[in-house]
Parts: structure tokens; sequence; C-alpha cells
């Protein structure tokens, strides 16, 4: 089930300088919706804090194709290991669905979490 998505989240990871102020590529994120697409993305980091996660690509892609409600996420590293969504884009992607604290999220192999889970003081309930 997480293989497909980490190994498209693997797929697109591509380290690079961009300029002296922004580089990316260093994480990947691949979600699936409910539809059964997969939406992948890269992170981008820049010097004042202007860049982005992975998973907010990853969700803007799934945003541009008109869906919003994701059922599974992955983020990986250049080294392929399972990374947590950052507190940001946990409660980013609980707003754009009510549905996604249901979304299963590996944190590794056989270690997965709701976004519930992770969100457990959720402001909006």
């Amino acid at each position: 089930m997480f293989d497909k998505l980490k190994k498209e989240a693997t797929r697109v990871i591509n380290p690079k300088q961009y300029s002296d102020y922004a580089e990316g590529g260093q994480v990947a994120a691949a979600i699936e919706t409910s539809d059964g697409n997969i939406y992948t993305g890269i992170c981008i980091d820049t010097a004042c804090s202007m860049g982005f996660c992975a998973e907010h690509a990853a969700a803007a892609d799934m945003l541009k194709h008109g869906e919003t409600h994701v059922v599974r996420l992955v983020a990986v590293d250049t080294k392929g290991e399972f990374l947590a969504p950052c507190g940001r884009c946990r409660e980013f992607l609980s707003q754009l669905d009510e549905r996604n604290v249901e979304m299963e999220i590996a944190l590794g192999e056989n270690n997965i979490y709701t976004l519930k889970d992770l969100l457990p003081f959720d402001w909006k309930k």
C-alpha cells in the first residue's frame, strides 16, 4: 500500500542548489487521494523562510486537479528515510478536507499513524 507511494516520492527526489539563496529536492512527498490518484512534490528551502514543504507541493498538485481528500501520505529524504509532516503541513492538510484527519501517514515500514494521531488537539473540533 505505502510501497508505491514511497517509490513515487523517491522518484522525484532531486537535490539541487537553485541559487545562492535557494535549494530544494532533498525531501519529497507523495499523497494518494480517495480517487486513487497519486500526487508528488518536493521541498524548496530559501534563505528567508519563504520556501515550502514537499507535502505542500504535493497538495498543491492535488488541488490543481480538483481533489481535496487524502487517504495516504509518505514523505522521504534522500536516504529513503520516512519523515513526519511538520506541524504546518499537518494543519494545512487538515483544513483542505475534514476527512483528511483520517489519512494514514507512514513513519516507517510498519509504523502507520492517522493525521488525527499526529494532530491530537485539533482546534477545529
